[in-house]
C-alpha cells in the first residue's frame, strides 16, 4: 500500500488544473456518450503510449514483435516526430506510456525521449524485458526522470521462463533488476518504481507462491499477475491457466473457449487515450497490435484534428452501438 501511495503522490504532483478539468471533460462526455449512444467528446486525450520501436530481441508467441509478424512498417521513432507528440499533448496529458510493441532499450535514445517528457510536466512509464538493464543504461533511466518502470518477467525458473520469452535469459533480467533497485537504494532515490509483471500461463502458475516470495525478498515496489491474451483462444491452447481467476477466458459446455467478461457497448479507453505508433500512425487502443484502425498520422495532421476527426467519430458510434463487430475488441478485457 505503501508504494502505490507513492506513485500515486508522484502522479499527482504531475498533474494542473488544466489536466484535471480536462480528464474530468473526457469523463463527462464518455458518460453521455454511453446515455445518449452518441459519441460526444469534450476533451483532448489524457494518456498517450507512444511506440519508441517495433524490435525486439525476444520471439514470445502470442506478440508480433516477437514473431516478426506485423503487417505494418516496422522501425524506430525519429525523436523530432515525438517532441511534436510531447508539445502537442503536454498541457493536457497526465500520463505516458513509451511502450506499445518491442523493447524500448533498444531505441538509442530511450533515455532521453524519458527525459524530455518529464522536463514537459508529464508522468512516465515504460515496459521492458529488462535484458538492456547494464550499469550505463540503469544510470540513464535513474536520471531521466522515469516514474515507473514495468519488468516483464513470466518464470523464475530458465526452463518456464524461456517456455514464452524465447530467446530470453533469466539470470541476465534478474541480475539487471537487482542492480537497478541496488543503484536506487545508494543513490537515495524513489523512482522508478518497480513493477513486477507476470504473465500468468497454463505453464507457469505453478510458480506463483514461490514468485511472490522471491520479488518480496528483491524488494520491487509490486508484483502484479496477469491475464495472457491468446489470439485464437476459441479452440484452447496450453497458455490458458486452469486456475480460472487467471484466465480471460472460460470454457463451454460445447467445448470452446470463450471471454469471461461479457463485451459491453462502451469502452473509457476510446474517450481517455490513444496510441501513437513509430512512424506516426494514431490507433484506438494497445489492442491494436498491428494498425488496422488508423485514425490518422501526426506526420500529417496533429493530434488534436485526428482525436477529433470523423473516422474517429465514427469508430466511437460503432463502439456504443455494437462493440462486438470490432476485430481488436473480441480479446479485450476492458
Amino acid at each position: 500500500m505503501k508504494n502505490k501511495r507513492i506513485t500515486a503522490l508522484a502522479y499527482i504532483s504531475y498533474l494542473s488544473w488544466t489536466k484535471v478539468s480536462n480528464y474530468l471533460k473526457l469523463y463527462l462526455s464518455f458518460q453521455w456518450s454511453r446515455l445518449i449512444k452518441k459519441p460526444i467528446l469534450w476533451g483532448m486525450p489524457s494518456t498517450l503510449s507512444i511506440e519508441p520501436t517495433t524490435s525486439c530481441n525476444l520471439r514470445c508467441p502470442e506478440c508480433p514483435s516477437g514473431l516478426r509478424s506485423f503487417t505494418r512498417p516496422t522501425g524506430m521513432l525519429e525523436f523530432s516526430l515525438f517532441k511534436k507528440a510531447i508539445e502537442q499533448s503536454k498541457n493536457h496529458l497526465t500520463y505516458l506510456h513509451l511502450y506499445f510493441q518491442g523493447e524500448p532499450y533498444l531505441h538509442p535514445h530511450f533515455t532521453e525521449m524519458v527525459s524530455y517528457a518529464d522536463k514537459a510536466g508529464i508522468f512516465t512509464a515504460t515496459s521492458t524485458n529488462a535484458h538492456f538493464l547494464t550499469e550505463e543504461n540503469v544510470d540513464k533511466t535513474l536520471a531521466s526522470g522515469l516514474r515507473q518502470l514495468i519488468v516483464s518477467m513470466d518464470g523464475i525458473t530458465q526452463d518456464i521462463y524461456q517456455d514464452y520469452r524465447v530467446g530470453g535469459k533469466l539470470l541476465k533480467v534478474k541480475e539487471g533488476l537487482s542492480l537497478l533497485l541496488e543503484k536506487r537504494r545508494l543513490s537515495g532515490l524513489k523512482f522508478p518504481r518497480i513493477i513486477l509483471q507476470f504473465l500468468v500461463t497454463g505453464k507457469n502458475e505453478h510458480q506463483i507462491p514461490a514468485l511472490k516470495d522471491w520479488s518480496s525478498s528483491l524488494g520491487v515496489d509490486e508484483l502484479q499477475l496477469k491475464s495472457i491474451q491468446v489470439y485464437n483462444f476459441e479452440g484452447g491452447s496450453p497458455l490458458i491457466p486452469k486456475e480460472e481467476k487467471y484466465s480471460r477466458y472460460v470454457l463451454e459446455k460445447n467445448g470452446k473457449w470463450k471471454l469471461k467478461k461479457r463485451i459491453e457497448n462502451k469502452c473509457w479507453r476510446m474517450w481517455q487515450g490513444a496510441v501513437i505508433t513509430w512512424d506516426g500512425k494514431m490507433v484506438p487502443c494497445c489492442f491494436d497490435k498491428d494498425s488496422s484502425h488508423v485514425m490518422g498520422n501526426l506526420q500529417e495532421k496533429p493530434i488534436q484534428e485526428i482525436w477529433n476527426n470523423v473516422q474517429y467519430d465514427k469508430f466511437r458510434q460503432q463502439l456504443l452501438k455494437d462493440r462486438s463487430q470490432i476485430d481488436i475488441c473480441k480479446n479485450c478485457t476492458e
